[in-house]
């Protein structure tokens, strides 16, 4: 989660890496959490009042959903991870003004084995020992 390297010259964090803190412990959990559920899932010496703030902002940004909980809410995510850094990356990707050399770049910058994998998913299922219908 949070990581001392990211954080700036007067030792506050980089920009949104508390919002990717709280959604990382969200993804963790296995439902939905209170506040003080993610506070208490985060590392760092948190506000109350900060974590309710980013909950908020992420519910506002269409992030959570969230549901009433005794006096105050539960939230959960929206998209799992996976889903989510699948949006980001193709959002990142239709920004730049250069898309195959963008992909190019990213491709050549995988592991062998990501490299191997991703190879395997433009296959096809039938390259993973899956039928049409996508099952085994």
């Amino acid at each position: 989660m949070s990581d001392p390297k990211n954080r700036d010259t007067s030792g506050r964090r980089a920009r949104g890496e508390l919002e990717s803190d709280v959604l990382a412990a969200l993804w963790a959990a296995d439902g939905p959490l209170t506040a003080r559920q993610v506070l208490q899932r985060l590392p760092d010496d948190l506000a109350y009042t900060t974590v309710l703030t980013i909950l908020s902002r992420l519910h506002d940004k269409g992030m959570l959903v969230r549901h009433r909980e005794g006096r105050g809410f539960a939230y959960a995510p929206v998209r799992d991870e996976a889903s989510d850094t699948a949006r980001r990356m193709r959002s990142l990707l239709e920004k730049g003004s250069d898309r195959e050399a963008v992909l190019t770049r990213f491709v050549s910058e995988l592991s062998a084995a990501d490299e191997q994998l991703l190879h395997q998913l433009l296959s096809g299922p039938e390259a993973r020992g899956e039928g049409p219908d996508g099952r085994r």
